[in-house]
């Protein structure tokens, strides 16, 4: 069986060239006997893609790029002519078919696709995050949190919380309830990270006969009434005062209102 080498060149890390090399590899070896495959990433000028060559023509390889630069493109190509060495570009001709298409020039910027996995995996990290920490269920999570919200049940911690981490931040929210001590963790966090919930007593009044009702349960319990709410409310005062945090009314305000407010609070304090 004849040894098989590949070099894969690309100016990023390299993943997308060795994939479809395996992908064809393959094909001719499921076990890959006898083949070397070797990946050259973050190339940055030409001395490296003249190194590259210089070793594939000692070691007869293949060479397959993926380098989104048209010039280093080219002087690849030019290269491994001069060597007389087998090559494939792979990005080449698909970037000259979007060109042709859609009528723009590439932005030749290496390592793109990366950067949005990095992205979606940060927001991923961020939802899990807030589904962890979410209700108070765990303190230690609040010294970690970007943003930290606190409030009385049913002005939409939760929500706001999940729609804060599909931005990419970790958020903590912590339910207040007069007859509950509020955790120590609470006062140790930085005041400009923590926003604290308020709502009148009038619509979380409507708010919590709703959720009553379609829990199946009387809406004139003592959740419900008006002088618990103002109870709620009273104390959540005491709380927030004792933090320093910054209090937004949620009386009016959709979701996406409050996070604006909160994320416009966080990039002015440079958090």
């Amino acid at each position: 069986m004849e040894n098989l080498k590949v070099f894969v060149v690309s100016d990023s890390v390299g993943e997308t060239g060795e994939q479809v090399v395996k992908a064809a590899v393959s094909q001719f070896r499921p076990n890959f006997d006898n083949t070397v495959i070797r990946k050259f990433p973050n190339i940055e000028n030409n001395d490296h893609i003249e190194k590259i060559v210089e070793i594939a023509k000692e070691q007869e390889a293949i060479i397959v790029f993926t380098l989104v630069e048209a010039k280093k493109r080219k002087f690849m190509m030019d290269s491994c002519n001069e060597e007389g060495l087998p090559w494939i570009d792979l990005l080449g001709p698909l970037i000259h078919i979007f060109e042709d298409k859609v009528g723009e020039q590439p932005r030749e910027e290496p390592g793109l696709v990366h950067k949005l996995d990095d992205e979606y995996f940060k927001k991923i990290e961020a939802v899990e995050f807030a589904v962890k920490y979410d209700d108070g269920r765990d303190p230690r999570g609040l010294l970690l949190a970007d943003v930290v919200l606190v409030g009385v049940s049913r002005t939409s911690k939760t929500p706001l919380s999940q729609y804060l981490a599909h931005k990419r931040y970790k958020v903590a929210n912590v339910p207040l309830v007069p007859e509950i001590k509020p955790p120590e963790e609470l006062f140790k966090v930085d005041p400009k990270k923590c926003f604290g919930l308020v709502i009148s007593t009038e619509k979380l009044n409507v708010i919590r006969k709703e959720r009553l009702m379609a829990l199946g349960l009387n809406d004139d319990a003592i959740y419900a009434k008006p002088s618990r709410i103002e109870q709620e409310i009273e104390h959540f005062y005491k709380v927030v005062e004792k933090i320093g945090c910054s209090i937004i009314d949620v009386t009016n305000k959709a979701v996406e209102e409050t996070a604006n407010v909160i994320m416009e609070k966080i990039e002015q304090n440079n958090l």
